[in-house]
């Protein structure tokens, strides 16, 4: 019970101290995350200043790649779309996941963009799954072992 206790003290004590988040939100994927599932998620930026933004993917031991591949659009207030294809390695070669998790959930935050200088405005990511078996052209239908794709901004800590 007391250990039970101690990671509740040191989740709360994390999420308070969270003095630089701007937006964290996650959205489930259920059964894992379909090639047609756009993942969308919208924030106001309240003020100018320059921010690391973060893809953020929580997956189990279904999750049977070693990188995955996503396609991010940004959707400034002006209108203008930024779009990329990224790439991020997800295990070892081993197939050991990089980031660990407290059960058998994996949680990664992933750098999209650091220390980009947003204006005011309402802003929106579309994410979007490109993984492919190897030697394959069509993506893959489901990313199977993915429960939730999330997107963080965070004020960037001048001081460091």
């Amino acid at each position: 019970m007391w250990r039970i206790a101690s990671i509740l003290v040191i989740v709360c004590t994390l999420v308070a101290c969270d003095k630089n988040r701007i937006f964290d939100q996650y959205q489930s994927t259920k059964n894992g995350w379909h090639q047609d599932t756009l993942v969308q998620f919208s924030w106001k930026q309240e003020s100018a200043e320059p921010v690391n933004l973060y893809i953020q993917l929580r997956n189990n031991e279904k999750y049977a790649f070693n990188n995955l591949f996503v396609i991010a659009k940004l959707k400034f207030p002006n209108q203008k779309v930024l779009v990329d294809t990224l790439e991020y390695t997800m295990a070892n070669p081993d197939g050991k996941f990089i980031d660990q998790g407290f059960s058998s959930i994996v949680t990664n935050q992933l750098y999209y963009k650091e220390k980009l200088t947003l204006e005011k405005g309402d802003y929106t990511i579309t994410l979007e799954q490109a993984n492919r078996k190897n030697g394959s052209v069509k993506p893959l239908e489901v990313l199977e072992g993915v429960t939730d794709v999330g997107f963080r901004v965070e004020k960037v800590d001048l001081k460091k």
